[in-house]
């Protein structure tokens, strides 16, 4: 593969770490006692071929009938609730009750529905009876096993990159890369005041998610970053934002499924624009890992493009249904990112039984195929019964108004349906919207219940999907 201009700059950048003595190293404890045994995790899960009873516990919830009504009301509640062994609830009013009330959830982020997966379930509680938690300290100090490298190599090598590193959540993986990518210039060659020419270009989907745009906001402070933000996936747009820039390090960070309009960044046109600008492409597919992709490989494998995605962070905590972040990239990458992303290096690592549960989460997910050709074949029973045009799990209602939003989701509520109405500050004042969320644990009947709910609150004719208008600003 030919070098690239970043490949040079990161290297150079790993040099200076290196010759001030600030370059970090992963050093993994050896805490399991078979190394037989270790490797074959991942043969040893019980996988299956169509939907099981535990499937279900992913997507049917209950609630007490005192948040029952605080939601219907919109009565401020803190989930100061109680609830004893006996499973009476107990508020802070001082009442009782054992009433609950189940709902049927299509708010959650769960989309294959493993979180109630039993070799997952499993695979957490051998470890946690084997290891206890495990070490507890950051990474870089003692908290970084063999469990957690094996973790790394199989997203690794889901995501066809060199390298993984694992991070305690999606968004401080986001914030780890952003702030490491702030830190660059400051290591390479330059004057004493650094020139605007020599600064990191970083241009910048509106619609990102809020961890792309808050480590961008830490790395301004640095001085040594220039941000555009370019309009909601409009490549016109970002083509002239690139042909103007003089700076040479440009940066490009689009979320790959964007979370609240359940739209897709136009991959393929991201891909040429790479090509004639070199600029290094950052994607966020914590949405696409696992649901996208015929081995769930993500937003890049079903536009095959991996190759050139340059940087790709995902989470644990949606389709793998358990907890965590992780960033894969090169090695170099890898390096300069765990040396310099503060976000990583100052957090605890993630426990031994959430490591293993996740290892066993990728295997099941890639193995269990029926799990992503039901969520697709859900997302086509939803276009079918309304008639919304969609193009992904995730299905934004916009309404308006922050009321109307409201009137809907209780609505839902009092249909049996969790469904929450998405406000400002996550969006807009005016594109305030419902945010329904598909499974792989959904039927056909499910959401055939859904819409018929939906349309005794919603006119499915008057529903856009046009919000270009419409965009939060860094």
């Amino acid at each position: 593969m030919e070098k690239s201009l970043w490949d040079g700059w990161v290297e150079e950048a790993l040099s200076k770490l290196q010759s001030l003595k600030l370059l970090r190293s992963l050093r993994p404890i050896y805490v399991s006692t078979n190394e037989q045994q270790l490797q074959l995790l991942g043969k040893e899960y019980e996988v299956f071929d169509e939907m099981q009873q535990w499937d279900r516990s992913s997507v049917e919830v209950s609630i007490s009938q005192t948040t029952f009504h605080r939601w219907l009301h919109e009565i401020p509640s803190s989930g100061d609730e109680i609830v004893d062994r006996d499973g009476v609830v107990n508020d802070e009013a001082g009442t009782s009750s054992r009433q609950f009330q189940k709902l049927l959830l299509f708010s959650g982020n769960d989309y294959l529905g493993l979180s109630s997966h039993p070799a997952i379930g499993k695979a957490a509680a051998k470890a946690a009876l084997e290891h206890g938690m495990g070490p507890r300290g950051s990474a870089l100090i003692c908290g970084y096993t063999n469990y957690h490298r094996l973790l790394e190599s199989c997203l690794a090598d889901l995501k066809k990159k060199e390298d993984c590193l694992l991070c305690p959540t999606g968004f401080a993986a986001n914030m780890a890369v952003m702030v490491a990518l702030g830190n660059i210039t400051s290591l390479l060659p330059a004057g004493e005041k650094l020139l605007k020419d020599e600064k990191v270009a970083i241009f910048s989907d509106a619609f990102n998610h809020a961890s792309i745009i808050d480590g961008i906001r830490l790395a301004e402070r640095t001085k040594n970053v220039e941000v555009f933000v370019y309009r909601h996936c409009d490549m016109s747009h970002l083509n002239s934002l690139l042909s103007s820039c003089t700076m040479k390090k440009k940066v490009v960070v689009t979320d790959s499924l964007f979370s609240m309009d359940g739209d897709f960044a136009p991959m393929i046109e991201l891909v040429k624009l790479r090509k004639k600008y070199g600029f290094l492409l950052v994607l966020d597919d914590a949405h696409g890992t696992f649901v996208c992709g015929k081995n769930g490989g993500g937003v890049a494998e079903a536009f095959n493009c991996e190759r050139d995605v340059d940087i790709c962070v995902g989470t644990l905590s949606k389709a793998a249904g358990c907890n965590g972040g992780f960033i894969t990239c090169s090695e170099r990458w890898k390096q300069f990112i765990q040396s310099r992303g503060r976000s990583f290096i100052f957090s605890t690592a993630t426990t031994i039984p959430i490591a293993a549960a996740a290892h066993a989460a990728v295997i099941v997910a890639k193995k269990e195929t029926w799990r992503r050709t039901a969520i697709w074949n859900r997302v086509r029973d939803f276009q079918a019964l309304t008639g919304i045009p969609i193009s992904s799990p995730i299905i934004s209602v916009v309404v308006g108004s922050e009321e109307k939003a409201l009137q809907a989701s209780r609505h839902l509520l009092k249909s049996g349906f969790h469904v929450t109405a998405i406000r400002p500050p996550t969006v807009p004042s005016n594109s305030c919207r419902l945010r329904i969320t598909l499974s792989a644990a959904h039927t056909t009947d499910d959401l055939k219940k859904l819409t018929t709910a939906l349309s005794g609150c919603i006119n499915f004719g008057e529903i856009g999907s046009d919000s270009s208008d419409v965009y939060a600003k860094l």
